[in-house]
């Protein structure tokens, strides 16, 4: 059975079917509205601080300096890529063996 009067309505629906939202929500929407502007106008604001300090133009020389130079590196190619993974993948798995077996012979020779 379904109640749908007043207080009685414990399913929260509208005699449509529809979902009934409670006043809490509505007012916990509206907060997160005002919590949203407060930081938009915090951020906004620390920003324009930073533009009339020129921390902005000193920010956007920096990242242009970076792409200059990084245009300067030389890039390997997809083939040496994937050689060189497969290059430091085999050599870790040498180095762990190696590791493995010291760590076994010194177990062997200290602990039996």
């Amino acid at each position: 059975m379904v109640y749908r009067g007043g207080l009685e309505n414990r399913f929260r629906r509208k005699p449509n079917g529809g979902s009934n939202p409670s006043l809490s929500a509505k007012i916990i929407f509206v907060n997160n509205w005002i919590h949203i502007a407060i930081w938009a106008v915090a951020i906004g604001g620390l920003f324009g601080l930073l533009w009339w300090q020129g921390q902005v133009q000193r920010l956007a020389a920096y990242v242009a300096e970076t792409r200059e130079e990084l245009n300067k590196c030389a890039w390997p190619s997809w083939e040496e890529l994937k050689g060189s993974t497969a290059l430091i993948i085999i050599m870790v798995a040498l180095l762990g063996g190696f590791v493995v077996f010291v760590d076994r012979i010194l177990y062997f020779i200290f602990f039996h």
